[in-house]
């Protein structure tokens, strides 16, 4: 490692003050940050940690009927308070890393990191989750640009992630075993007004949303109204856990499997 400082902000608006320094960078878990530092992949001169904020960590019920997380909530809070309001939400949580990891890395963190294998993003993605930020409120479908890449603003930070509750969901992931990062990854979302289907682990472009497959579901829920379709291969990463054609067909039987757990 090297030389730099820390604050440990208690109030959102402390954070943000601190962040206005120039090469400030915010802390979460540190479960990505921290080791892109160690291989000097990054290197900030300040860090600025939220986990001293109380007023981002919790899961509650919005007035809407929403499961608002957080940004600070760590893994294990969001698998064990958020399973009586949003089940699919909470297990997946539940499956992030291991016992350390969940217990360090934070929803927000894992947000505005935006990882290709991370599976917090295939969730706020089907599940049309509003992102909020100290600033704005930005829909998930506007949040997520690309590997690596988000809507966030220099200096802003996610303060709370509002979850709409959908009827029945599910995610199934494939895993990474070393990592337990998702290789595929996907998430499935019934509403009322449609079905939601989120692909994390898979594409160069990182999470994106299977609208082929959203069709078909919305007119059937049932494993058997995809049997027609197909991923392509191309965009879809290929490494030495697996080709973008393995990862493609991957994405088809996880969402099989995700719609029959869902039903």
């Amino acid at each position: 490692m090297y030389n730099f400082d820390f604050e440990k902000p208690s109030t959102v608006a402390d954070a943000v003050a601190a962040l206005a320094t120039e090469e400030a960078q915010p802390l979460g878990g540190g479960q990505t940050l921290l080791p892109t530092m160690k291989q000097r992949l990054a290197s900030p001169s300040k860090l600025v940690s939220l986990t001293g904020i109380a007023e981002m960590k919790g899961v509650c019920k919005g007035d809407d009927g929403s499961v608002c997380i957080g940004g600070a909530t760590n893994h294990a809070t969001v698998a064990s308070e958020a399973a009586s309001q949003y089940p699919a939400l909470a297990a997946l949580a539940g499956g992030i890393g291991d016992p350390a990891v969940r217990n360090r890395g934070t929803i927000g963190g894992s947000l505005a990191n935006n990882d290709p294998a991370a599976c917090y993003p295939s969730a706020a993605l089907a599940s049309g989750a509003t992102i909020v930020t100290n600033s704005r409120q930005i829909a998930a479908d506007d949040y997520f640009q690309g590997m690596f890449t988000t809507a966030l603003e220099e200096g802003e930070i996610i303060t709370e992630v509002r979850f709409p509750v959908p009827e029945v969901a599910n995610y199934q992931k494939f895993e990474q075993p070393a990592s337990r990062f998702a290789l595929v990854g996907v998430y499935v979302a019934k509403y009322a007004d449609g079905v939601r289907v989120a692909v994390t682990g898979a594409s160069e472009s990182g999470v994106f949303r299977w609208t082929e497959a959203e069709a078909a579901l919305s007119g059937n829920f049932s494993a058997d109204a995809i049997d027609g379709l197909s991923v392509s291969a191309d965009g879809m990463i290929g490494d030495l856990h697996g080709t973008g054609a393995y990862r493609a067909h991957l994405v088809k039987v996880l969402t099989k499997r995700a719609v029959a757990a869902a039903s």
